[in-house]
């Protein structure tokens, strides 16, 4: 029989060495057109990554990141950059070794590394063939080593040292003469099976991530006037021979960016790029360890830390065909402290700038108060969230990349009340449920080529589908993934000790099996996380989110109909909560982080009232003694919650204290929203653009009632604002709200969408 044809390639000279290191392989297709056509599209994709430009210009990146069950393909329509006459098809594919820690965690890959290409183009005669086959010519560049940036936990694995090779000198212009090239390997049928990755190719679900042409905003530590011309673009910077200088390029903020560098002359010459978010001191915080930072621009006291790029030049270079250096992945970074060390010759830098790139986040809500810190909050809070969308949700641009399920609930529902857009959403909603174990619990962050499992957080991904459900009411993803939610509160059943609740199930991280955290709380810091009640027995915490778990399950059940099932998850709760207060309430009714511990912390008071387990009343009450201080509060991570805690208990008022952690971030000019207040080791993490999601829903007022957004209310908090006013973007279409407090009391106008059924309310 007629064997089908793969379209996957390879290069011939792959070897053992090869397969064990990190890798850029080159491919290229030369055709000619007699005319460019409409129309021209391609699917492509690689094992790991690959970055396809046409005629020396980068027409897309991809693909999206899958596992061993999915592997996406793109398609992309390359007749925009076609010309008539030579063209050629250029791509860089970037391979990661198959064992897991020795490349970039967050990307799979499998036992057969290749590029995918399947398409043709139509010259005004007839179809030319674009797919890959042997008519591709390929070539390793072995002169980039892609580096870990620590000997232990190095998720990243994308910095790079590059001596870079004259040989491959304008590689991706159609006049570049590749006949040293080896002739691409094409795979069998038997190599590459399409029932797994990569051959099982999955259509991409989410839009291409948005790039935009940048530049550096300006100078700090500058030995030499003449990199001012990388800021303007005009003119370059002449660097003489035997030389040594640097100068720090100013971004003006945090920015997720492919770099842009091009040269000429300086054969040699040592080219560093640290990239860093901010400035830090030399001391490090006693609680938690990382640097300390305060004004995050200043370079008289503070130094930059980070990850360095470096690049030895060819020396090719001239400025009508420059030596141009871009790293495969973006960098992130606000600040990047370029050196350059000359030998023999002088070298000329003509380009120093990036493109910015990201999800192409639409943000239709906007909200003005009387405050004006609030806008400069909203406008740090939205960038961070736009810093930490790629092709996934991110913890963090910077050090990691990596999906963590607490962080991109959060996320989410930033998204949803600020932009109404769930397409990531719902990736990442799959990505976690193919991360299950056969235990029930998630991976806490996935896609993920390693294991790393946070018990908690798996409880957090039902708050997800939850938050999936009143937002756009997909009936058929509610049912999809209640299986995966009833799978996730099986493993806690199973857990449950003899007093009835969540026992022993993790600990601290690099010493338990599985890590409790749940906050950065400063005085948790020294257990990772985790409150120490964690290390005398279980944590009253993980029997909270349990309990908070099983009742939004039912909510889920309910709604698709498993009445039954709705009903034992509600039973569930009320066994484990009848066991929390009779094991773990302190005499004075607070519930303490352990069984029959006097620990107590802020948390427990907020997971309480969030799953009913105290009562309204009692919930106040214990609220308003952890703002007494002597409680282990919650930190930007669990701020979200908290609000959520102080609302139920009529306490909203206590939220605008807690807007200092941020207005402080503004006072240390931070561009983007910290880690935590403490622990800011990343200067970048959504879980703290919590306005994005306040000012719409909780100072406007307008959120879902029922699912899908079918019902809402409208309840602005008017405790500590005179007036507030904006549009509020929603599945349904744009509200418009505007409150005003008078003497008579709070006058509130406001505009929907025909068919939303409305509730409002003034307090």
């Amino acid at each position: 029989m007629d064997i089908p044809l793969l379209n996957w390639i390879w290069t011939p000279s792959w070897d053992h060495t090869d397969a064990e290191t990190p890798r850029v392989v080159y491919f290229r297709k030369n055709f000619d057109l007699k005319a460019v056509p409409e129309a021209a599209e391609l699917r492509i994709s690689a094992d790991t990554r690959y970055k396809l430009y046409v005629n020396g210009r980068l027409a897309e990146v991809g693909p999206s990141r899958g596992d061993r069950e999915v592997w996406f393909v793109d398609t992309v329509d390359i007749a925009p950059l076609l010309t008539a006459g030579r063209n050629v098809l250029a791509v860089i594919v970037l391979r990661y070794p198959a064992e897991g820690k020795a490349g970039n965690h967050a990307m799979f890959r499998t036992e057969t590394p290749g590029l995918y290409v399947e398409g043709s183009v139509f010259d005004g005669e007839k179809e030319l063939s674009l797919s890959a086959d042997a008519s591709y010519r390929t070539a390793t560049d072995r002169g980039i080593t892609l580096y870990a940036e620590n000997p232990g936990f190095a998720p990243l694995i994308i910095h790079e040292k590059v001596t870079a090779d004259p040989a491959f000198a304008g590689w991706m212009e159609a006049d570049y003469d590749d006949s040293a090239w080896a002739a691409a390997k094409p795979y069998t049928f038997w190599e590459m099976s399409s029932a797994v990755a990569p051959g099982n190719l999955t259509p991409r679900t989410i839009p291409f991530m948005a790039r935009r042409k940048g530049h550096f905003a300006g100078l700090l530590e500058n030995e030499t006037p003449d990199f001012a011309a990388l800021l303007t673009g005009e003119g370059c910077v002449r660097i003489p021979a035997h030389t040594r200088v640097s100068a720090v390029l100013n971004a003006g903020e945090e920015m997720t960016a492919y770099l842009h560098l091009a040269l000429g002359g300086g054969r040699g010459a040592k080219i560093t790029l640290l990239e860093s978010e901010a400035y830090e001191l030399d001391e490090v915080s006693p609680t938690s360890g990382a640097p300390i930072k305060k004004d995050r621009t200043d370079c008289v006291n503070g130094h930059l830390g980070g990850d360095i790029d470096e690049y030895i030049a060819a020396g090719y270079g001239t400025k009508e065909r420059p030596e141009v250096y871009e790293p495969f992945w973006f960098r992130t970074f606000r600040f990047i402290k370029v050196s350059v060390e000359t030998g023999d010759e002088e070298v000329f830098i003509f380009r120093m700038d990036f493109e910015e790139t990201g999800y192409p986040l639409e943000v239709g809500t906007h909200v003005t108060t009387p405050d004006p810190e609030f806008e400069k909050i909203w406008e740090i809070s939205e960038r961070t969230l736009r810093r930490c969308m790629h092709e996934t949700y991110e913890d963090c641009p910077f050090y990691e990349q990596l999906q963590y399920i607490m962080d991109t609930r959060s996320q989410i529902l930033y998204t949803y009340a600020a932009a109404a857009d769930d397409r990531l959403a719902r990736k990442a909603i799959d990505d976690f449920a193919r991360s299950q174990r056969s235990d029930g619990l998630m991976n806490c962050s996935y896609p993920n080529m390693n294991p790393n499992v946070i018990p908690g957080f798996s409880i957090y991904y039902i708050l997800m589908v939850h938050d999936h459900m009143m937002y756009f009411g997909d009936k058929a993803l509610v049912r999809r993934y209640l299986p995966t939610i009833d799978r996730v509160l099986g493993f806690f059943d199973r857990n449950l000790n003899e007093e009835g609740l969540v026992g022993t199930v993790g600990g601290m991280n690099l010493v338990s099996r599985f890590w409790s955290f749940i906050d950065w709380a400063v005085e948790w810091n020294p257990t990772t996380g985790m409150p120490p009640a964690g290390l005398k027995g279980p944590i009253t915490l993980e029997s909270l989110l349990y309990v908070y778990g099983l009742l939004k399950a039912a909510e889920l059940a309910d709604w698709v109909g498993r009445r039954d099932t709705a009903e034992e998850y509600r039973e569930r709760a009320k066994k484990v909560q009848g066991a929390i207060r009779r094991y773990s309430m302190r005499p004075d009714g607070m519930i303490a982080d352990g069984p029959g511990l006097d620990d107590a912390s802020q948390h427990g008071q907020v997971f309480g009232v969030l799953t009913g387990t105290l009562s309204i009343e009692e919930g106040r009450r214990n609220l308003l003694k952890t703002f007494e201080g002597g409680y282990p509060a919650c930190t930007v991570a669990t701020s979200f919650y908290l609000f959520r805690a102080l609302e139920m208990t009529g306490l909203y008022e206590y939220t605008e204290k807690r807007w200092d952690i941020w207005r402080n971030m503004l006072k240390m000019n931070c561009t983007t929203c910290v880690e935590s207040e403490d622990y800011a080791r990343s200067e970048c993490h959504a879980w703290g653009a919590l306005a994005l999601w306040e000012l719409p829903s909780a100072i406007l007022g307008i959120r879902p009632t029922a699912p899908g957004y079918a019902e809402a209310e409208i309840r602005p908090h008017a405790e500590f604002l005179s007036e507030a006013s904006g549009e509020a973007v929603t599945p349904r279409g744009k509200v418009f709200i505007s409150w005003k407090k008078t003497e008579d009391g709070v006058r509130l106008e406001t505009e929907v969408p025909e068919g939303l059924i409305l509730t409002k309310h003034i307090e």
